[in-house]
């Protein structure tokens, strides 16, 4: 394997080798505390524009699930339809892998997909830098190509503009297999037939799953599509990569429909938390080095209620900055920033962690439910 070295913006070399496609890359690097779930990570789209640092030692050893898709169209095991990250910075990569679900090694999907993965990485020597200093940008040079320096920019960059789907498009719930939707008639009979705007701002295929297996059809819309003059019954707001201040159209359509006098309910995830925030009129403000880690506590305002969450975000909501009609619904109680918000008398709400998780916790899909039943 060919040495190469990630060098941070301050200065800071890591010596490792690569294990993946073999060219220089750059770009805004940041760390993942989860244990497994590479796969999806790798495929969420909100790691767009960033190198990808996982603190768990061992990676690689249940390999990679084979890229097939449901009769929806939406990849079984994936999160989208590629991988999104710029690299995968590991401690150690398994040459050898085991899973009953596993196609190919990790190596050969990041070569098939041309990103670059490195190994050999004190990844917890790296983690606690990004920790001290804050997230930087960096790049991954080959020691036998010194001259051979890449770029990128991260700040500014409107990377939702870049993962989002650029047509709409429509999943029906039949579209899912009989049985889901079937048990859910029961449950969720009157939502039968309900439809959901998504607006795409680098969707998790999970979170369209949720919504399927709920009886309601979903028209996915691109970030910047003014979706206020379709009929729909509810809105939601998807995740995605990067700063939400670049998302201007996205924020202007969220308030036109803030604003219609007809009140129908509205979800967020994520980058759809923020959005919808600065819809309201709240600023946003970005962490030291984020959330990405399958173990957040976040608490649910005005109870004790307490959740382990799925988080991958850069950004927050600045709880301070929330009108008089919105209030926090979550709280993160390892640093106390704004986890989601609600308004005080429409439903419209939101979550800054994954509800939908894949790969993590699943303690708090509950919030699929509650969406769906106010349709």
């Amino acid at each position: 394997m060919r040495k190469v070295t990630l060098i941070l913006d301050d200065g800071t070399k890591f010596h490792g080798e690569s294990f993946g496609y073999e060219k220089p890359v750059a770009g805004e690097v940041v760390f993942n505390t989860a244990m497994m779930g590479y796969p999806e990570s790798l495929t969420d789209p909100s790691y767009a524009g960033q190198l990808m640092a996982l603190t768990y030692p061992l990676v690689g050893n249940y390999g990679v699930p084979t890229f097939c898709k449901e009769d929806n169209g939406i990849a079984s095991f994936m999160e989208s339809e590629k991988i999104h990250a710029e690299a995968i910075i590991v401690s150690d990569y398994s040459t050898e892998f085991s899973h009953w679900n596993a196609k190919e090694s990790l190596a050969d999907w990041l070569k098939r997909e041309q990103v670059p993965g490195i190994t050999g990485i004190d990844t917890r020597q790296l983690t606690k830098v990004l920790r001290e200093h804050g997230v930087m940008m960096g790049k991954i040079i080959f020691d036998d190509e010194p001259n051979n320096i890449p770029s990128a920019q991260y700040e500014g960059v409107n990377y939702i503009a870049k993962v989002s789907c650029k047509e709409v498009i429509t999943y029906k719930p039949e579209d899912m297999k009989e049985g889901n939707v079937e048990t859910l008639k029961i449950v969720l009979g009157k939502n039968i037939g309900k439809k959901v705007v998504l607006v795409d701002c680098g969707v998790k295929n999970n979170i369209i799953r949720c919504l399927l297996k709920r009886g309601v059809e979903v028209i996915r819309v691109p970030w910047n599509y003014d979706f206020n003059n379709l009929e729909f019954d509810g809105l939601f707001l998807a995740n995605g990569p990067g700063d939400p201040d670049t998302a201007v159209d996205a924020v202007e359509n969220i308030k036109k429909f803030l604003a219609n006098p007809k009140v129908r309910p509205c979800m967020g995830i994520c980058m759809g938390n923020q959005l919808l925030s600065k819809a309201a009129g709240a600023t946003i403000y970005k962490l030291k080095y984020g959330h990405r880690s399958h173990n957040q506590p976040v608490q649910q305002v005005g109870t004790n209620r307490c959740f382990i969450t799925s988080q991958n975000h850069g950004y927050a909501v600045d709880n301070a900055t929330l009108p008089q009609d919105w209030e926090p619904l979550f709280i993160n109680m390892n640093d106390g920033s704004n986890e989601g918000i609600k308004h005080k008398k429409n439903p419209w709400f939101s979550a800054q962690f994954h509800p939908e998780a894949a790969s993590g916790p699943v303690d708090t899909e509950f919030l699929f439910d509650d969406f769906v039943k106010l349709l």
